[in-house]
This record gives C-alpha cells, sequence and structure tokens, in this order.
C-alpha cells in the first residue's frame, strides 16, 4: 500500500489535537463512514497512516443529487480498494423518506445513515464506527439545537465517544477529529495531496445548518469578536462533560413500563433523563424535548391528557401507576 508522502507534519499536528485514539487499538477491526467529502477522505487517510489497516469502509448514497451522489458512491469504492480495506455500499431514496415521514431531508438522511451503519456493524459483528466530524461542526450542531429550544441532551449532542441504540445494535461512534478544526483539515489535506468530491449543496442557504455555517457564525465573529467560535465550543464540551454525569445518575431502564412514583421522586431534570433513557429503551432514540416534557407531566396527578403521541403512530400511555407504550 503506497500513501502520499510529505504530510507527516500535519499528521502530527492534528494527532497532537487529540487523546482519543489510544483507547482504540489499531490492530482491531473498525467501521468508518466515508461520504467521499474533504472530512472523511482525510479521517480515512489519517487513520491508516496511524496503522489502522483492518477498517470497514461504510458509504451511503442519499440518493438527492442524482449522478453526482452516484459518481461519490463510486469514488469512495475506489478509495477503499486502493487503501485494500473492505467495502458496504447502501442506498436510500432520502427525499421521498423525508416525505413520507413528514421529516427534514438533513434528520432523514442522518437516520438512514445511522441505520445504515447499525446493519453492518451487525453484519460485521464490529459495533464501534469512526466520523469525521469535526470542531466547526460540533459549534454548528450546538447553534442549531439552541435556535430550536433543545435542553442539555441536544445542545451536548456531538460528543467525542457515544453510543446510539439503533435496531437493537448498540453502535459506538467515535469522532477522533471533534478538537480538530475545519482549517486543519484544509491543510491535512493540502499538505497531503489527497482528492475528495465536494458537495455544491454546503454552499446552498436552503439547508438551516448551511445559513449557520456561511451566515450566522461570520456576522457572530465579524461583530462579537474571533474568539466567538472557540468560546462556543468550549461551552459545548462543558455541556457534554455534564450531560455525561446526568446521564450516569439516572440507571438504565429494561422495563417495558415505568413507575409512576418512582418517577414523581426524583427531581425535574432527573425525571427527563429517566424518561429519556427509557424511550431510548423502548427504540425511540430520537425523541425532542416537547415529547419528553408531555410524558412527564402525563405522570402528574393532574395530567388533563391522557396519552402522548410518539413517532411511527405508537402513543405514551399511564394506568394502574405505570407509564407504558402501545
Amino acid at each position: 500500500m503506497v500513501l502520499n508522502v510529505g504530510c507527516n507534519g500535519a499528521v502530527n499536528w492534528i494527532q497532537t489535537k487529540t487523546s482519543l485514539l489510544g483507547r482504540f487499538p489499531p490492530n482491531m477491526p473498525y467501521l468508518i463512514g466515508v461520504s467521499g467529502g474533504r472530512d472523511s477522505v482525510a479521517l480515512l487517510h489519517w487513520l491508516i497512516n496511524l496503522g489502522y489497516r483492518k477498517l470497514i469502509v461504510c458509504h451511503l448514497n442519499h440518493q438527492l443529487r442524482g449522478r453526482s451522489s452516484d459518481a461519490d458512491a463510486g469514488f469512495v469504492k475506489n478509495l477503499a480498494a486502493k487503501y485494500e480495506l473492505d467495502f458496504e455500499v447502501g442506498a436510500a431514496n432520502v427525499r421521498a423518506f423525508a416525505k413520507k415521514k413528514k421529516t427534514s431531508v438533513e434528520t432523514t438522511a442522518r437516520n438512514a445513515r445511522y441505520s445504515f451503519f447499525a446493519k453492518n456493524a451487525k453484519r460485521h459483528g464490529c459495533h464501534t464506527i469512526f466520523l469525521a466530524h469535526h470542531a466547526d461542526d460540533l459549534v454548528e450542531t450546538f447553534l442549531l439545537n439552541l435556535i430550536r429550544g433543545a435542553g442539555l441532551t441536544g445542545l451536548a449532542a456531538m460528543r467525542d465517544v457515544s453510543i446510539r441504540h439503533i435496531g437493537g445494535v448498540d453502535l459506538k461512534i467515535v469522532r477522533p477529529l471533534l478538537p480538530a478544526w475545519r482549517k486543519d483539515i484544509d491543510k491535512y489535506v493540502r499538505e497531503c495531496h489527497l482528492k475528495f468530491r465536494e458537495d455544491a449543496t454546503n454552499k446552498k442557504l436552503a439547508a438551516t445548518r448551511n445559513r449557520i455555517r456561511n451566515r450566522i457564525i461570520p456576522y457572530l465573529e465579524k461583530s462579537l469578536g474571533r474568539n466567538v467560535r472557540q468560546n462556543i465550543w468550549r461551552t459545548a464540551v462543558i455541556a457534554a462533560e455534564e450531560e455525561k454525569w446526568l446521564d450516569s445518575e439516572v440507571p438504565d431502564s429494561a422495563n417495558a413500563d415505568l413507575s409512576v412514583p418512582r418517577l414523581r421522586a426524583l427531581p425535574v431534570a432527573l425525571q427527563r433523563r429517566a424518561i429519556l433513557k427509557w424511550l431510548r429503551a423502548q427504540n425511540m432514540p430520537d425523541v425532542g424535548f416537547d415529547i419528553i416534557e408531555r410524558v412527564r407531566l402525563l405522570a402528574d396527578r393532574e395530567a388533563s391528557f391522557a396519552k402522548v403521541n410518539l413517532p411511527r403512530d405508537r402513543h405514551v400511555r399511564r394506568r394502574a401507576g405505570k407509564v407504558f407504550i402501545e
């Protein structure tokens, strides 16, 4: 296997930014999500330079950009072959699914990707996946969820290591580049002379995330100072640390129902956390604050409603001191 030369400085520079990979020995197999874009191509190349030679490259064709999407899949397939790595490809008509489920294209695409990753985790018996999210992604996600009125869970949504329960699979998501900024990755790509695919939709302002990236963050930096991006990143990291502690305060629930008296005995913050963990255990991973709060209020003695609607035509009800899903 021949790798590009002349980029050891960039490799070492990014490596100093994270100690995360010390927890994941390079001689073990791992999945890696590769879209063909700059970030995932850089992550793949970087990991190979660090000795990760048992990677399983996973690419989902979202079918959003016609021939360009097909070309992305072909590019990633060739990249995996170049590095002599296993390759898994899937396809999902994201726009049709989004219309059917009445969800945004971005949310539908993300859910489709994670379902695809979970399926391959099960197939290969390998439940850890590397993803190429970086510090700018963290800042954008924090602002996006803040604007949507998210709680602590939403503000801390992007962590260096997290577990996502999907279709009976506990998928461990690892983001080694989370401390690195987009400019760091750009430097790495230039110095290593890496080829990648450009997604023209990243510059279109129709998507809320793109407006945050291309308009709101530059405006905040211009108006409030150059440290804005770094300060938001630090706040998101603090939120993730506190989220992890809060999560540890509530035990996992494998029960099909929740005890109303036990739920009421908890402080409000822990009530919400208990409900969130319970819903996730019931294969409801993407519920928002509004649903969690309505379930919490359903457990109140004076609740004026009898059920809470969930996605996929399911409901939460209360009966005989229990809250359950039907």
